[in-house]
C-alpha cells in the first residue's frame, strides 16, 4: 500500500520505489543511493529520494496510527465492518483523528453522563421525529435519582449528547474544515493596553486576511505577537456577516448535513439549539485549534524550506579556493583581530591591531598588515561585514594603495557565527590555546577560501540565512538543515587528507565517532595514500566504507582514481576501459576526445548498468568536477559606509545575504541590510525570489527609501524604477469583502516595499544581523 502511495506521489514506477526503500531500509544515505545505485532505482535523483524517504515516515507513522487505533476500538467492541473499511482507507493522520475521535478516551463529559443517566433514547427520539413535543417526552425522564430533576435537565442533557455526536461526525467536520479553509479569515488585533510595548507588531494590530492566502512569514509574525501577549487573533468563519445575532454559515452546513430544518414542528427549536451549541461550543473551538496549528505547520515548513534554501546557496557558494589568506574581524574599540592562514586553512600567525577610535593608530596598522602580507605572501584579505567593517575595509584598501607591489585582493564577507564558532567546543579543539576573539578572524578566512569546509563547523541556525527559525520546530529544523549540509558536502566531495572532523562527519556513511577516528588516525599514521587505507580505521566497516568512499577524495594517492568520485567498487569497469583502449588510466583521464568516442552500453556488465557507465565515463573526462561557481566579489561604492549616507536614487553593488517569501535581503556594505521586495525584483511577475535571486548573489540596485531611525532600507533591482511616495490613507491590509489584487500584476516598488518593511520579519532580521 505504501509502495503504491509514493509511486503515485513521486509519478515513478513502483519498482523504484520500492528498490529505494529497500535500500533506505538497508541502511543506505540518500547521497549514496543518488550517486551509486541509479540501476536499482531506475535513476531516481537526490530529491525525488528526499522526498521518498520524508513521506515514507509520514505514512509509516500513519500505518502505525492506523493499527493503534484499529486495535483501540476493537477492545471497546465498537469495530463495524463499515468503520474498519473507513479507518483501512483514511490517507491522512487529520482523517483518521477524525474517525477516531467518537472512540478517543478521554475524561467524562457532560454527554457521557447524559448516557449514563439514561437520555440517550430522549435525544435519538427528539432527534428522529421533530413532531414529538419535547417537554412531553423528557418528562418520562425526570428521575432524582440518576440526577434529572425536571424536564428542562432532561433536555439539557439530551442536547449534550446530540451536539457531542454531531461535533464527533468525521463526515461533518471534513464539510466544515473544507468550507473553512476556502472562505475564513485570521484576523489579528492589538492586545488591551500593548499599543506601545507591541510597535513592532504594528501591521497586525486590525489587520484580516484570508486563511488560505496568508503567507508563512505574516503567520508566524502573529503567532509570534500571539505567544508574546501582544496581539489576540481569531477565526472568523463567516467575515461577511457583521451582526453576531446571525447564524453561522457553518450551522447551516451542520443542518444541512443532519437534514434538519425548521418548519414550525414542536421539536424544531430543539433541534436548532442544538446545532447552535454544537458549532459555537464544540465544532468553532475545535476548528479554530486545528486550522491554526495547520496554518502555523505549513508556515513552519516553509520557512524551513527557505532557510534551507538559503543555506544551500551559502554553503555552494563559489570558493576563493588555496590561496594564502589574511581574515579580519572588525572592531572599534577592542580593536581589528588578524589571522592569517596557509593554502591549506593551517593558522601562520594571528595579531590585533588598533586604528580606529579611540586608539587611532592607523599609520602602524597599516604597516603591520602590509608585512604580514609581504612576509606570509597573501594572496587574499577577507573582511567580516560586522561593526567596523567598512572603516576595516578603507583601512585595507588605503594599505593596497600605499603598497602596490602586495597584488592582494580584499574581500568582504558575511562573518555570521564566526562568534559562535570561536566560542565553541570544535574551535577550542582546532585552535587550542588561542584567544577566542582571535578564532573568528580565522573562521573569517577561512571561509573565504571554502565557504562550505567551513560553515559547517557552525550550527546552521547561528549563520542567519533564515526566516523566523526561532519560532518553528526546532528538531525539524535541525533535520532539514542538517540534510542540506549532507547534501552539499556529497555534492562536492571532501578531501580526506585535509578534511576537519565536522566537514568528515557529514559524508555518507560517516558520523561524528567515525570523523574523529578518521583525523585521529591520519594524524597517527600520515595521509591516506589510497581509498583502502580507511578500512583500517577503528569502527570503520565494509558498510561504511561503500557508504563513504566515493565522496572522499585523495589527492595525489597511489591511485588516480582515488581523486575522482568512481567508486573503489567500479575500478574493475575502468580497467576494462584501460584494457580495451590501451591507453593507461594517468592518460585516459582527462582525454576528453578518447572518451566522448566511448559508447557506455560496450561495458555494461550484470552489476554495471548504463546509468554507472555514463557516469563513469563523465567523471573521467573531469575527475573531482567542483559543481559551485566561479569565484566573483562585490565592489560597494567608496564613501558608502553608513546609512546616513544611502541617497535616493543611489545606484550600489551589493550581495544577496538572504532570500524570505516576499522578498530579498541585499548588503551594500552600511552594516544593515536592505530589502528588495518580491514586485521590485523583475518587471514580471513572480511567486518566488529565488526565481530571479540566491544568497551571494551580486547584483545592482537602486535606492528606493531609507528609514534611519528604524534602520531600514528599500531597494529596487529594476534600476528604471522612480521613487513614489506613498499614499496617506491607503489601508494597508486586506479587509473582508475586498477584492482580490490581480496575481499577474505587480505592485508599484516603492508602496510594496514599504508595505513588506513594515512587518516583523524585517525587524527581527534587522535585529539579527546586529549581533
Amino acid at each position: 500500500m505504501i509502495i503504491k502511495t509514493l509511486a503515485e506521489e513521486l509519478s515513478v514506477n513502483p519498482s523504484q520505489v520500492e528498490a529505494a526503500v529497500a535500500l533506505l531500509d538497508e541502511g543506505a544515505t540518500v547521497p549514496f543511493i543518488a550517486r551509486y545505485r541509479k540501476e536499482a532505482t531506475q535513476g531516481l535523483d537526490d530529491t525525488q529520494l528526499r522526498n521518498l524517504e520524508q513521506r515514507l515516515t509520514y505514512l509509516r507513522e500513519l500505518e502505525d496510527r492506523r493499527g493503534v487505533i484499529l486495535k483501540s476500538i476493537e477492545e471497546q467492541g465498537k469495530l463495524s465492518d463499515e468503520l474498519k473499511t473507513q479507518i483501512l482507507s483514511a490517507d491522512s493522520k487529520t482523517t483518521l483523528e477524525d474517525l477516531y475521535l467518537p472512540y478517543k478516551p478521554r475524561r467524562r463529559t457532560k454527554g457521557q453522563i447524559a448516557i449514563e443517566a439514561g437520555l440517550e433514547p430522549l435525544a435519538n427520539a427528539l432527534f428522529n421525529d421533530p413532531e414529538l413535543d419535547p417537554e412531553a417526552c423528557a418528562s418520562d425522564y425526570i428521575s432524582a435519582e440518576k440526577g434529572v430533576a425536571d424536564t428542562k435537565a432532561a433536555l439539557e442533557g439530551a442536547r449534550y449528547i446530540l451536539m457531542e455526536r454531531f461535533a464527533e461526525d468525521a463526515a461533518l467536520l471534513a464539510k466544515i474544515r473544507r468550507y473553512l479553509n476556502e472562505n475564513a479569515f485570521v484576523s489579528s488585533k492589538v492586545a488591551p493596553g500593548k499599543d506601545q510595548e507591541a510597535i513592532k507588531y504594528k501591521d497586525y494590530f486590525d489587520h484580516q486576511e484570508k486563511l488560505k492566502t496568508v503567507p508563512s512569514h505574516r503567520a508566524l509574525a502573529m503567532f509570534r505577537g500571539r505567544n508574546e501577549g501582544m496581539l489576540h487573533i481569531q477565526l472568523l468563519a463567516d467575515p461577511n456577516n457583521e451582526d453576531p445575532m446571525q447564524p453561522s454559515y457553518c450551522e447551516h452546513i451542520i443542518a444541512e448535513h443532519y437534514q434538519i430544518s425548521h418548519r414550525n414542528r414542536p421539536a424544531d427549536n430543539f433541534l436548532k439549539q442544538v446545532v447552535q451549541w454544537a458549532w459555537k461550543i464544540k465544532i468553532a473551538l475545535h476548528m479554530e485549534t486545528e486550522l491554526f496549528a495547520t496554518l502555523r505547520e505549513q508556515a513552519e515548513e516553509e520557512a524551513i524550506s527557505v532557510f534551507a534554501k538559503n543555506l544551500n546557496d551559502l554553503l555552494m557558494a563559489a570558493p576563493a579556493g588555496a590561496k594564502t589568506t589574511m581574515g579580519l574581524d572588525p572592531g572599534l574599540r577592542t580593536g581589528v583581530k588578524v589571522a592569517v592562514v596557509d593554502a591549506t586553512g593551517k593558522v601562520l600567525t594571528t595579531n590585533t591591531i588598533f586604528p580606529h577610535a579611540p586608539q587611532n593608530q592607523w599609520d602602524k596598522a597599516m604597516r603591520t598588515l602590509a608585512n604580514l602580507c609581504q612576509l606570509h605572501k597573501v594572496d587574499l584579505i577577507s573582511i567580516g561585514n560586522g561593526t567596523g567593517s567598512r572603516e576595516t575595509d578603507k583601512l585595507v584598501a588605503d594599505m593596497m594603495k600605499a603598497h602596490p607591489e602586495l597584488k592582494v585582493q580584499k574581500i568582504m564577507v558575511s562573518e555570521a557565527g564566526a562568534s559562535v564558532y570561536s566560542a565553541s567546543e570544535l574551535a577550542s579543539k582546532e585552535l587550542p590555546g588561542m584567544d577566542v576573539s582571535l578564532r573568528g578572524a580565522v573562521s573569517i578566512a577561512r571561509r573565504l577560501q571554502d565557504p562550505l569546509a567551513e560553515l559547517v563547523k557552525i550550527e546552521p541556525k547561528a549563520i542567519g540565512v533564515g526566516q523566523y527559525q526561532h519560532d518553528v520546530s526546532q528538531s525539524q529544523l535541525g533535520k532539514s538543515l542538517d540534510t542540506v549540509i549532507e547534501d552539499c558536502v556529497n555534492a562536492v566531495g571532501v578531501d580526506l587528507n585535509t578534511a576537519s572532523p565536522a566537514l568528515l562527519s557529514y559524508v555518507s556513511g560517516l558520523n561524528k565517532t567515525l570523523a574523529h577516528n578518521i583525523v585521529q588516525f591520519r594524524d597517527a599514521n600520515g595521509a591516506f595514500s589510497d581509498r583502502k587505507g580507511l578500512l583500517k580505521v577503528e569502527r570503520l566497516g565494509p558498510k561504511a566504507f561503500e557508504q563513504a568512499a566515493g565522496f572522499l577524495r585523495i589527492v595525489n594517492g597511489t591511485n588516480p582514481l582515488d581523486a575522482s568520485a568512481v567508486h573503489p567498487e567500479a575500478y574493475p569497469v575502468v580497467d576494462t576501459i584501460v584494457d580495451r583502449t590501451q591507453v593507461a588510466v594517468n592518460d585516459l583521464i582527462g582525454n576528453s576526445d578518447l572518451l566522448r568516442k566511448l559508447a557506455p552500453e560496450d561495458f555494461t556488465s550484470d552489476e554495471f548498468g548504463v546509468f554507472t557507465i555514463k557516469d563513469i565515463l563523465k567523471e573521467l573526462d573531469k575527475p573531482g568536477r567542483d559543481p559551485r561557481p566561479e569565484f566573483k566579489t562585490a565592489t560597494f561604492k567608496e564613501g558608502v559606509e553608513t546609512l546616513a549616507d544611502l541617497k535616493v536614487g543611489m545606484i550600489l553593488e551589493g550581495v544577496v545575504s538572504n532570500v524570505a517569501n516576499f522578498g530579498a535581503f541585499v548588503d551594500v556594505g552600511v552594516h544593515q541590510d536592505g530589502l528588495v521586495h518580491i514586485s521590485a525584483m523583475t518587471n514580471k511577475f513572480i511567486s518566488d525570489p529565488r526565481e530571479v535571486v540566491k544568497a551571494g548573489d551580486i547584483v545592482k540596485v537602486k535606492v528606493l527609501e531609507v528609514d534611519v531611525a528604524r534602520k531600514r532600507i528599500s531597494f529596487t533591482m529594476r534600476l528604471d524604477d522612480t521613487p513614489a511616495p506613498a499614499k496617506p490613507g491607503t489601508p494597508r491590509n486586506a479587509k473582508p469583502g475586498n477584492k482580490a489584487r490581480s496575481a499577474g500584476k505587480a505592485k508599484p516598488a516603492a508602496s510594496s516595499a514599504n508595505s513588506a518593511m513594515g512587518n516583523a520579519f524585517a525587524d527581527a532580521f534587522a535585529k539579527a544581523k546586529q549581533k
